[in-house]
């Protein structure tokens, strides 16, 4: 089940929209963590640099094939084997991962969806219990230069109220700016 279409533009332009290191850092990301589930990776934009940074395997999940090639493709390029880029339905399947196996869950720029609470709720299944989830979403801000329309996109207190609801807790008390156009928090099992 594809969720709501936000536009995704080409990669040159969704790359100028992030810093991804840098990112995943403020969203606490760390070496200490081992596997790490994408939710929608993309272009693999967060993917490639969490697998330089993780001592495990980044399980990176979209529904468009065309994505997981490219996520494969990166990271060849860039030596990594511990990518796991696979082409999956996750809102409707889930991941397939074991509940309690992984240590980080990105959902990043997803929420938006018709349903966050189911993915959520497979976030809370595959994580560990004391491990982490990041959330990140665009700024609800009409001035934005892409992102889903504002008719869709959820404002923070929503992403955490969700996130509250499916069981997990702050991590950080505050909600982390992502600039220029982003926002995140991080919340834990």
């Amino acid at each position: 089940m594809k969720t709501r279409e936000s536009g995704m533009p080409d990669e040159q332009m969704w790359a100028s929209f992030f810093s991804p290191a840098q990112t995943l850092a403020k969203l606490g990301l760390a070496g200490t963590c081992r596997d790490v589930a994408d939710f929608g990776c993309g272009y693999g934009t967060f993917a490639i640099p969490a697998a330089k940074v993780v001592g495990g395997t980044v399980h990176a999940f979209d529904i468009e094939g065309e994505m997981i090639s490219i996520t494969r493709r990166k990271a060849h390029e860039c030596g990594l084997t511990n990518v796991h880029a696979e082409h999956r339905d996750f809102v409707a399947e889930g991941t397939g991962l074991p509940e309690g196996s992984v240590d980080y869950v990105m959902l990043f720029n997803i929420l938006h969806c018709e349903k966050p609470q189911i993915l959520l709720g497979e976030a809370w299944r595959i994580l560990d219990r004391g491990k982490l989830l990041g959330i990140m979403h665009w700024n609800y801000d009409p001035a934005t230069p892409r992102g889903p329309s504002m008719g869709i996109r959820p404002r923070p207190e929503h992403c955490l109220a969700w996130a509250l609801a499916a069981g997990f807790h702050l991590q950080v008390p505050e909600m982390i700016d992502l600039p220029p156009y982003h926002y995140g928090w991080v919340l834990v099992k």
